[in-house]
């Protein structure tokens, strides 16, 4: 009872150490997933803001492609276009369809008072209202040529960017560098709302791409240019609804966009993340104000960790409950399984003896057989030899010498199933005093034995001896080599080969012969006690000699496999340990 009683103090003990350390654990993994889900949100705003950055970059690089094509158009047209050409060029871009978010594409004209007259009169000739305005000091002039589609643009049609300080400075950085520009924030005249825009500049030369800026200066003949509402741009770009972000843009501190407001259905006023990107895009500097909107907090939230801690806690819970169940069932359960233990040791006992009686009854019935079969034997001889006189004159009846043979047939067929049986009731029970089995000498005596002749039976060993059991290991052998010679139609053709070879703590031995073989639906069936395969004139078996094999190899821990088909000849592998109780499981390839 003390025991008992010192066995669960200890155990509540344990309990107590397990829910500290458990406790601890579910704390620990709670902050780790706390931190690792702050650091996946973040990395997904990050992403979500290098998303809108990428998207403005690639966006105006596609636009920027498409006036570079216009520039390509007026080269091919000998270095200026109609207003047809620049329709059909126009038409063939379409622009609706490829590039959302532009108000139209068109051409400017750089000109001076020298170049104005020219100018205006092939202009008129192609739209006779057409004008210049509005009127200003400055001493060149770029006026809106064409801009398709017209209908959208046609305030814009005629109007001198170079009267305004944004657009005309973003038009003549153009021409001296030769790269694309954008302006400073302007509000276009086509846009009847006057929200923030800007426009989109490419030039193109007299000559096609100078390579100075003093030859640009003066070969420079205009833009082909598109009109932007920021505002469009970003609705072209990534709808709102599809964004987790919010982004209000900037330059030189003018804001000309802005999704920072709480008339935006996705507006978050306390965003969990927000970011200043600055971006150097096409001679300007852009701002990016970048936040998490409510869509990225609904898909981004902290819940996660916190019900890894709830049920963490609850798991806890539920430990302090079945432990206490556990101390309060443990002196029951220590006490029905020693009752059990007591019950299956007893079982094991009588289930020992009933085994060993039964083996005893095997034999004695099998030894006290033998007696009265010898007798049977003897007498059908003496009768045989009493009337050998009558059995040789000519009028003697043939049935009565056949059946005395078919008597001393089955005599010794008898005789043979009571020694088989008494064999198979020994296996097992090793000889102490036995002498170490040299297989060499015994692949010699089976060849005697069988009366086959040398080299039917060979050995193929780096084994010389084997001490575990030699007794049931000749057995086996003796077994396995018998069956071989007694299925062989001519055993003069018989060849038996004996192998071992050492594997781990087993001696791995292989009995292959080139008989007829075994069908494989019969594989397991040849095992079994008194089953044969006998057919038509084959000899008599009785059924027990691979029972025994199975038996021998099986009280040492090993299992006889068999490999073999029909007309291929049969191989049996099986372990023996090399020291009592050393068999390990054999490999499943060694069956292959």
């Amino acid at each position: 009872m003390r025991a008992i009683s010192f066995a669960i103090g200890r155990i509540s003990t344990l309990h107590i150490v397990v829910v500290v350390l458990s406790l601890i654990m579910t704390f620990s993994a709670w902050q780790f997933s706390k931190a690792q889900s702050e650091k996946r949100i973040e990395q997904r705003f990050n992403a979500a803001s290098e998303q809108i950055v990428g998207l403005i970059e690639a966006r105006l690089q596609k636009y920027e492609d498409a006036l570079w094509g216009g520039v390509s158009t007026i080269e091919s047209h000998g270095g200026d276009v109609t207003l047809s050409q620049w329709r059909a060029f126009a038409r063939n871009l379409r622009i609706d369809e490829k590039y959302p978010g532009i108000n139209g594409i068109g051409v400017i004209h750089f000109l001076t008072d020298a170049t104005m007259d020219g100018y205006m009169q092939a202009r008129r000739a192609e739209r006779p209202g057409y004008a210049v305005f509005p009127e200003h000091s400055e001493p060149v002039y770029m006026p809106i040529s064409f801009i398709e589609p017209e209908a959208a643009n046609a305030a814009a049609v005629g109007l001198d960017v170079a009267h305004e300080l944004n657009r005309r400075t973003a038009a003549l950085a153009s021409r001296d560098t030769g790269q694309a520009q954008i302006t400073g924030p302007i509000v276009l005249v086509q846009d009847a709302a006057s929200t923030p825009g800007f426009l989109f500049y490419v030039p193109f030369y007299r000559n096609g791409p100078e390579a100075d800026a003093t030859t640009r200066q003066t070969e420079f003949r205009g833009l082909v240019y598109a009109p932007f509402v920021v505002r469009n741009l970003m609705d072209g770009l990534l709808s709102k609804d599809l964004r987790q972000v919010s982004v209000s843009i900037s330059d030189a501190g003018q804001t000309i966009y802005d999704e920072h407001t709480s008339a935006e259905v996705l507006h978050d006023p306390d965003p969990m993340f927000t970011e200043t990107v600055t971006m150097d895009i096409y001679g300007r500097t852009w701002s990016l104000d970048v936040r998490s909107n409510l869509a990225f907090r609904a898909q981004n939230t902290y819940a996660q960790p916190t019900m890894i801690l709830i049920g963490g806690l609850l798991i806890e819970g539920l430990i302090v409950l079945l432990l206490v169940l556990m101390a309060r069932a443990n002196k029951h359960a220590v006490a029905y399984a020693d009752q059990v233990t007591e019950d299956l040791r007893l079982e094991k006992q009588k289930l020992m003896r009933t085994n060993e009686e039964l083996e005893q009854f095997a034999y004695a019935a099998s030894h006290d057989l033998k007696t009265p079969i010898r007798g049977i034997g003897g007498l059908t001889e003496m009768m045989k030899e009493d009337l050998e006189e009558y059995l040789s004159s000519p009028g003697a009846n043939p049935e009565v010498s056949l059946s005395l043979d078919l008597i001393l047939d089955r005599v010794e067929r008898m005789n043979e199933l009571t020694t088989a049986i008494i064999e198979f009731s020994r296996t097992g029970r090793p000889l102490a005093d036995s002498e170490p089995l040299r297989l060499g000498a015994l692949a010699d005596a089976l060849t005697s034995d069988f009366e086959l002749q040398p080299g039917q039976v060979l050995l193929d060993s780096a084994v010389e001896v084997i001490g575990v059991d030699p007794v049931g290991l000749r057995r086996v052998l003796e077994n396995l080599v018998g069956n071989a010679v007694k299925y062989h139609e001519k055993t003069g053709d018989l060849r038996v080969v004996i192998s071992c070879a050492e594997d781990g703590d087993n001696f791995e031995f292989s009995v292959s012969d080139n008989g007829p073989g075994i069908d494989p639906k019969f594989h397991t069936r040849v095992f079994e006690m008194f089953q044969t395969l006998r057919e038509g004139d084959a000899p008599e078996s009785s059924g027990i000699g691979l029972a025994i094999v199975k038996k021998a190899v099986g009280i040492h821990g090993g299992e006889v496999r068999l490999d073999s088909a029909c007309g291929q000849g049969t191989t049996f592998h099986f372990p023996w340990p090399k020291t009592p109780g050393s068999v390990t499981p054999a490999r499943s390839e060694a069956a292959a």
